[in-house]
């Protein structure tokens, strides 16, 4: 499970966000999870409330954006959402001459702090 690894990156960048900008507690965090990262949203949120104990993160709320797999099909010349990240084809004409713009990544988007 790399969860709680990315988990606690994420809380580490926050605690020295937090102290850059000398907070008393971090309330919120909005988190992004790409399309292709093969991470589990229910292991994150599991994952982040124990990374969270202890730091100026403890209790904060967590938001989670799960945004589609994109991709470009070369065939039909246009962006196109993915039907499923493990299928490879272009839901408009069944091209697989796709190229992936989905992201493989978890970023921050955003801190709430007090």
């Amino acid at each position: 499970m790399h969860e709680i690894t990315l988990c606690q990156n994420a809380v580490e960048i926050m605690q020295q966000l937090g102290q850059e900008y000398q907070a008393r507690k971090i309330t919120a965090v909005w988190l992004e999870i790409g399309a292709f990262s093969c991470v589990e949203p229910d292991a994150v949120r599991f994952c982040f409330e124990l990374a969270c104990r202890g730091t100026l993160a403890e209790g904060c709320e967590l938001h989670l954006s799960l945004p589609a797999a994109e991709g470009w099909c070369r065939r039909c010349q246009q962006s196109v959402t993915l039907l499923s990240p493990g299928i490879l084809l272009c839901p408009q004409c069944g091209g697989r001459d796709l190229r992936v713009t989905a992201s493989d990544s978890m970023k921050i988007n955003r801190i709430e702090i007090e």
